[in-house]
């Protein structure tokens, strides 16, 4: 069995791609203490491949990842070949989901979550590095702990916590 220590990151590569680079650029940067094992590092996938290699290439990237972040914009509700499909197989892997508003809300935004979440146990933050990396670095613990208890839901951080993150 392979270590799982990714994170996976899905997006509308279309419309929001600008927002993943920007996620590694502040991983590269000496200025942020962001971090992640970005699993998209791991196989490349070109354009001209079947979907079915494309899913079978994001599957096995999946399959060493620890955490999904998904991040939510404009149009990704409504994309369901590729963005639906990763974040089914989140759900039945059960990895712990971020959702990442790209539009700086701070919970679920129930107009531009994709409904196949709404109910499922997530953590809702806005698009900063900082609260991010707190995600990245608690939402595992309490996601197998709520698990457990059969919790569900949205779930997100208080503006007191922004606050002491200085956002």
């Amino acid at each position: 069995m392979a270590y799982k220590n990714k994170t996976y990151v899905a997006f509308d590569a279309d419309s929001d791609i600008r927002y993943y680079r920007l996620m590694t650029a502040w991983k590269q940067s000496d200025n942020h203490d962001f971090n992640f094992n970005n699993a998209h590092d791991l196989l490349n996938i070109w354009q001209h491949s079947s979907e079915d290699t494309i899913k079978r290439n994001l599957r096995e990237r999946m399959n060493n990842s620890k955490m999904f972040i998904l991040l939510v914009g404009e149009k990704t509700k409504f994309l369901h070949k590729y963005v639906r499909w990763e974040t089914e197989q989140a759900i039945k892997s059960e990895l712990p989901i971020v959702v990442v508003n790209l539009n700086g809300k701070r919970s679920m935004d129930s107009d531009k979550c994709p409904a196949i979440i709404r109910d499922k146990l997530t953590l809702h933050v806005s698009f900063n590095a900082k609260i991010i990396q707190l995600a990245l670095e608690k939402w595992s613990t309490l996601y197998y702990s709520y698990l457990k208890e059969g919790k569900n839901g949205a779930f997100y951080y208080k503006d007191e916590i922004y606050s002491n993150l200085g956002l």
